[in-house]
């Protein structure tokens, strides 16, 4: 029996103080900016996420998210639909993973930690190519919050 990857976990070390990496990450405009994406509202606990893709190649696709927990300078998760390249649209009945970034402190800044799981509960092909996708796709986001909170703060 073959066992179904189910996470992609990223983490990097951005020289900068943890409230500024908070900060690119819980402020819904910020997050948008180095994520790509016009959000409609910010992120709060419990409350859904929405808006349209800005990154080229996807502009206009819908963004839905449930933010499940934020927790000041330390923690938010939420989970996302996962795009189906054989669905015209996403709905409700998208399925979804859940994606967790994770701060600490660090002698030279701040430990980023990017968690996405939950693809082995989702049926393939769409739970291989979701997971193939997303790998790919949070390498480019690593690389984008970097640029950014550097950029931002003139690091």
């Amino acid at each position: 029996m073959t066992i179904k990857p189910d996470k992609i976990e990223k983490s990097i070390e951005i020289q900068v103080p943890k409230s500024r990496v908070w900060e690119a990450i819980s402020d819904y405009k910020q997050f948008g900016e180095w994520f790509q994406v016009s959000l409609d509202q910010p992120f709060e606990e419990g409350k859904p996420s929405t808006g349209k893709m800005t990154h080229p190649g996807v502009e206009g696709e819908a963004w839905i998210a449930d933010v499940v927990s934020v927790k000041p300078e330390s923690y938010l998760s939420m989970t996302w639909n996962l795009y189906d390249p054989d669905s015209e649209l996403l709905s409700e009945d998208t399925p979804t993973t859940l994606v967790e970034f994770i701060l600490e402190d660090t002698a030279n800044g701040t430990k980023l930690t990017i968690i996405e799981s939950g693809f082995a509960a989702i049926a393939d092909p769409l739970g291989i190519d979701a997971m193939r996708r997303n790998t790919e796709g949070w390498e480019m986001q690593i690389n984008n919050i970097i640029q950014y909170v550097n950029k931002r703060h003139g690091y």
